[in-house]
Order: structure tokens, then C-alpha cells, then sequence
């Protein structure tokens, strides 16, 4: 690609991040409206389950021993891509689905949900999905979250730990430090949830709102003293097609790895910068 391309590309990007003017829109004689404006049909909140095969999650975090200090949580949030793949419990991986996507109340009838993330216009737009390895209660294989009752769903069982190893590794570009973790969280976006009261102000602002919901797993994690980061490089079809989406109207957005992790581990936590010492940075 060159240069000129490639200066396209990033305006394109930065283009993207601004707000948009609907007064040109105006001015050229379109009268714009949203289609909540228009008066048609609100999607649906959440997805339908995709089979049969649901797992009751557990609620009993009074059980669990969490932080919940804020400021040592905020001291102790960082990113962490070395993990001792020792078992993860399923109480600790249902408060990590509720934290960053548990639904709290419903608001009318069936407007909007009011969750433990933020989100604009309580839109939500997200469908939580995992490739599992190694939570206690669990057969490792792909799982999809539904929120409304608090439930996984089993969408394909992965037996072959080797080719389930090789999957995760794959579907976010060859990472191999990533596919050592317990479990992989890949969040989806539905665009017209929020395009439908949004319009073409959706999609920025969706940006914003995946970020609440990877913070709130920072946060969880760190509140377990699990080990997460945050992963922007994944393989779009690879992700999509692991967990059946259409790739246009639902299409992977994000990722973030979850792993058990000991203190002892920081040095080889900081080999992954250590070319900032090596090269004077």
C-alpha cells in the first residue's frame, strides 16, 4: 500500500470518531428522522437462545472474596498476558458475565435494559460470547451468555484441547499467550439495536460503550484477582463464524482474555516491553 493510501485510510479513521452533522443532511433537503422517530418497530433487547443446551449460572458472589476497595482497584488494574492455567471457578466466571453485562432492571415493558454497564440510551448492543478451556463445571467448547435469565449456552463442546488451543490462538492472530488463558470473552455488536434509535450517530458512540463494558472486566477481574487484557487484534470471519454470526447484522467487535494468575509472574509479565529498555525508549 502506499503512502497516499495509507494517509487515506487513517482520515478515514479519524473521519469516523467525529460527530455527525445532520444539518447537511438538512441543508440538502433529506428530513431526517431516526427509525425510533419513525415509529417502527424496536428490536429485539436481546438475542433469542441460539439451542436448548443452558447452563444455570450461580449467584452466590456474597460468597466470593472480592476488592471492593475503589482506589486499590484502580492501583491494581493492568493488563495481564501471562496466565498459570490453573481451573477458574464457575461462581467466578458468572460474576464476570453479570459484571459487564448483567441485567438489573427492565425499564417499561420492554424498552430498554438497565445493566451493569453503561451504555447509550441503555441501547446495549452487545452479545457476549466465550471460548472456554478451563472453568470448573464446564466442558471446554464455544458459549454464548443470555443475560435475561443468566444463563451460557452450549454452542459447540470442544473435546480436542489441542485444536480448541489452536482455535483461540488463530481467531486472535496468532497470540499463543492469549490461548493459555481460562477463557476468551468476544463481544458482538448488533447494529440496528442502537441504529434504531441512534441512526447514523450509532456507531461512534458504540466505540465508547464497548470500552464501559471492558473496563467493567478489568475491574471484575482485578476485584477476583483474575488476570485480563484486552485484545483489539482478532480474526473478523474466523470470530464470526466460531459463533454462527452473519458477519452484517451481528459481527464480532472485541475481545478480552481471563486467566488465573500469581504475583511471581511479573517478571515474565514485563519481558513482553522489553524492548523499551532495549531500545532506550
Amino acid at each position: 500500500m502506499d503512502e497516499r493510501k495509507i494517509q487515506e485510510a487513517i482520515q478515514r479513521g479519524r473521519d469516523f470518531l467525529k460527530s455527525q452533522d445532520t444539518a447537511e443532511l438538512e441543508r440538502n433537503g433529506s428530513d431526517y428522522k431516526t427509525d425510533q422517530e419513525l415509529k417502527k418497530p424496536q428490536p429485539p433487547l436481546v438475542k433469542a437462545p441460539m439451542t436448548e443446551n443452558r447452563i444455570d449460572l450461580p449467584r452466590n458472589f456474597e460468597s466470593l472474596s472480592l476488592e471492593d476497595d475503589l482506589y486499590q482497584l484502580l492501583v491494581k488494574r493492568k493488563s495481564s498476558r501471562v496466565y498459570t492455567q490453573e481451573d477458574m471457578s464457575l461462581l467466578q466466571l458468572s460474576f464476570l458475565l453479570w459484571a459487564t453485562q448483567g441485567i438489573k432492571s427492565i425499564r417499561g415493558k420492554s424498552y430498554a435494559t438497565i445493566r451493569t454497564a453503561p451504555c447509550g440510551g441503555a441501547r446495549h448492543p452487545f452479545e457476549t460470547y466465550l471460548l472456554v478451556r478451563q472453568v470448573e463445571g464446564l466442558l471446554p467448547g464455544a458459549y454464548h451468555y443470555l443475560p435475561m435469565t443468566h444463563q451460557l449456552e452450549l454452542l459447540a463442546p470442544m473435546e480436542d484441547k489441542e485444536a480448541l488451543f489452536a482455535l483461540v490462538e488463530e481467531s486472535l492472530c496468532g497470540q499463543r499467550w492469549a490461548a493459555k488463558s481460562n477463557v476468551v470473552f468476544y463481544w458482538s455488536f448488533v447494529p440496528y439495536r442502537s441504529e434504531w434509535r441512534y441512526g447514523i450517530h450509532a456507531h461512534r458512540m458504540i466505540m465508547a460503550d464497548m470500552g464501559h463494558v471492558g473496563e467493567n472486566l478489568y475491574l471484575a477481574c482485578t476485584a477476583l484477582g483474575l488476570g485480563t487484557c484486552g485484545i483489539g487484534a482478532y480474526d473478523q470471519k474466523l470470530c464470526d463464524k466460531t459463533f454462527q454470526l452473519d458477519g452484517e447484522e451481528e459481527f464480532t467487535l472485541y475481545t478480552q482474555s481471563v486467566g488465573t494468575v500469581k504475583d511471581e509472574d511479573e517478571g515474565k509479565e514485563k519481558a513482553f516491553y522489553s524492548f523499551v529498555e532495549e531500545q532506550g525508549l
